[in-house]
């Protein structure tokens, strides 16, 4: 066959072969997707990739509608308000204090949670496999997550005994009592903070330096993943060693991270999206939660603090930032 015919031959597989957008049939509308940001708009990326790659094409086949807090919880309900009067066709979201407020709004636009600590805890579904309601998604866990970041805390710091433990008071709160459990069976002293707003954060790191905490154990939420640059910050001005619940934290500069991965949470919520666009109703698809978790270590802020983290963590972990 001669090389030219061969290459179009070659060139027409590949067309064939390669991913298509999934066209949107003449005079049918665009589906809309509302996103309900509490200020990580570096998740919502992943969501979005994880639509293109099932074929959404924004501006061809898919629209976005998007309210976002940019870490400010006080503006969660105005702005749920606001999209559940937009109508989409699906929302999506993530942490407790937005999906909750969602659900209260409406109960039959189908809402996505990308990433929720402990959906049942949080009486957003009636069951896992089962959600019985227009609520469905990725739900990590979140109580059994939190005790064992403690127990990595102490194993990179051994011989402490004060741990200050920042707490979001929007999240389901289920977590503190293993948390607590987990302390005092590694005879520890919690110093508990809760955080409202932005504006606690530097409150609280003084407040735990003069109550003499010798590390910190920032819990998950949504608002404090949106502001981990300023908490990261106040971290390393206090000089205070700090275990967060994901890799971001670690990637800004924070000392250790051990969770679940959220840029893969984000991505597998664009799958119910999808199936939710195809006709699937949110209550039968069960909710999912992760199996993969990392511990990230952050070398460079370690030998800032002064710190020698041991070898067996180091080896554990996922990654070592130099």
């Amino acid at each position: 066959m001669p090389t030219r015919l061969i290459g179009f031959a070659v060139a027409i597989a590949l067309a064939v072969l390669a991913p298509h957008p999934i066209a949107a049939q003449p005079g049918s509308k665009i589906p809309r997707i509302g996103i309900l940001d509490a200020g990580i708009p570096h998740l919502f990326d992943a969501f979005r990739q994880g639509l293109r790659e099932l074929g959404y094409v924004e501006g061809q086949n898919v629209a976005f509608d998007v309210r976002s807090a940019s870490g400010r919880p006080d503006e969660i309900p105005l702005l749920a308000r606001e999209l559940v009067r937009a109508n989409p066709d699906v929302i999506v979201s993530a942490g407790t204090l937005p999906l909750q407020v969602l659900k209260r709004e409406t109960s039959t636009i189908p809402i996505v949670a990308a990433a929720i600590g402990d959906a049942m805890a949080s009486g957003l579904v009636a069951s896992l496999a089962r959600p019985g309601g227009n609520l469905t998604g990725l739900s990590f866990l979140n109580t059994e997550l939190s005790a064992k970041r403690l127990e990595v805390l102490l194993e990179a710091l051994p011989g402490i005994r004060r741990v200050a433990m920042f707490n979001d008071p929007n999240t389901a709160q289920v977590h503190l009592a293993a948390t607590d459990a987990a302390a005092r069976q590694l005879r520890v002293k919690l110093l508990r903070y809760d955080i409202r707003g932005a504006g606690d954060f530097e409150r609280a790191f003084v407040a735990a330096k003069r109550e003499g905490a010798e590390a910190l154990d920032v819990l998950a939420s949504a608002f404090f993943n949106a502001n981990r640059r300023q908490i990261v910050d106040l971290a390393a001005r206090n000089r205070l060693p700090t275990i967060y619940e994901s890799r971001e934290f670690a990637e800004a500069g924070g000392l250790l991270s051990y969770g679940q991965d959220l840029t893969d949470l984000f991505r597998r919520a664009a799958t119910y999206v999808d199936k939710i666009l195809k006709g699937a109703k949110p209550s039968d698809l069960p909710v999912e939660q992760p199996t993969k978790f990392e511990l990230v270590i952050n070398a460079k802020t370690a030998k800032s603090l002064g710190l020698t983290i041991p070898q067996s963590l180091l080896l554990r972990a996922n990654q070592v930032i130099e």
